[in-house]
């Protein structure tokens, strides 16, 4: 949703312009692991600033929309690798399940084999 107006920007376009840059970075680089650095991780001991810098008490509220949409931006990059890393986690845990699945059907046909070699030995003894 765009807000037409002035030369300042509502908070609606800034995180609607930050998620569709980060929609286009995801498009482009969705199987690579994002390095995050923590100097763009908005710290706790800022938000009430940007709390009343977005109630309207304070002026600074351009700046803390920036460090906002930074965050945001960390944040994003943190989903899509988090993303990633459960991917590839999910595909390793398929081929372990089909591994475990063989083991316990050669785990059967030897018990089967075993089995019935010592139910012929019985029989033989008879």
């Amino acid at each position: 949703m765009r807000v037409a107006g002035g030369p300042l920007l509502s908070i609606g376009d800034l995180l609607s312009d930050v998620s569709e840059e980060a929609s286009e970075i995801g498009d482009h680089n969705e199987t690579t692991s994002p390095s995050i650095s923590t100097d763009s991780l908005l710290p706790a001991s800022k938000l009430p600033r940007l709390f009343s810098a977005l109630a309207g008490i304070d002026h600074s509220w351009t700046a803390l929309t920036l460090k906002l949409c930074s965050a945001l931006e960390t944040a994003d990059k943190l989903v899509q690798s988090n993303s990633s890393d459960i991917r590839f986690l999910s595909e390793k845990v398929e081929v372990l399940e089909t591994i475990v699945k063989r083991g316990d059907s050669a785990v059967r046909s030897a018990k089967f084999t075993h089995d019935k070699h010592n139910n012929e030995k019985l029989l033989n003894k008879l």
